[in-house]
C-alpha cells in the first residue's frame, strides 16, 4: 500500500530539484535519506524532510507498524509552480525581467513486495 507526501510551492527552481530528484528516485528509503542528509545542495534538506512525512504517512496507512527495510521510493517527481514576476534595473533606464521559479515536489513511497 503506498503513501503520498506533497511540498507546495518551494521557492527553487525546478530543474535544480530535479537533479536531487533523480538521485533518490527507486531507492530503498534508509539509503535515499542518508545521502540527502549528507548531500550538499540546499534543496536536499526540504526533500529529506518530505521523505520522512512520505514514510510516516506509510506507517500510518498500514496501522502504526513501523516502516520496513523493504520501503523503497516509488516514485518522485517536480513540477513547477507559481512564478514571481521581478523587475532588475539593466543600463540606460531599462528594466530586466526576473523570473523567480517555485516547484511542487511529490513524492510516492511503497513496500517492495
Amino acid at each position: 500500500m503506498e503513501a503520498v507526501a506533497k511540498l507546495k510551492n518551494y521557492p527553487t527552481g525546478p530543474r535544480k530539484m530535479r537533479l536531487l530528484a533523480d538521485v533518490v528516485r527507486g531507492m530503498q528509503v534508509e539509503k535515499a535519506l542518508a545521502i540527502l542528509e549528507h548531500h550538499p545542495q540546499h534543496n536536499a534538506v526540504p526533500l529529506a524532510k518530505l521523505l520522512k512525512s512520505a514514510i510516516s504517512n506509510w506507517e500510518q496507512k498500514n496501522g502504526g507498524s513501523a516502516a520496513d527495510s523493504n520501503l523503497v521510493v516509488k516514485t518522485v517527481f517536480v513540477d513547477g509552480a507559481r512564478v514571481l514576476k521581478r523587475m532588475r534595473p539593466a543600463p540606460q533606464g531599462r528594466g530586466y525581467r526576473v523570473r523567480k521559479r517555485s516547484n511542487h515536489v511529490t513524492i510516492i513511497v511503497d513496500s517492495n513486495n
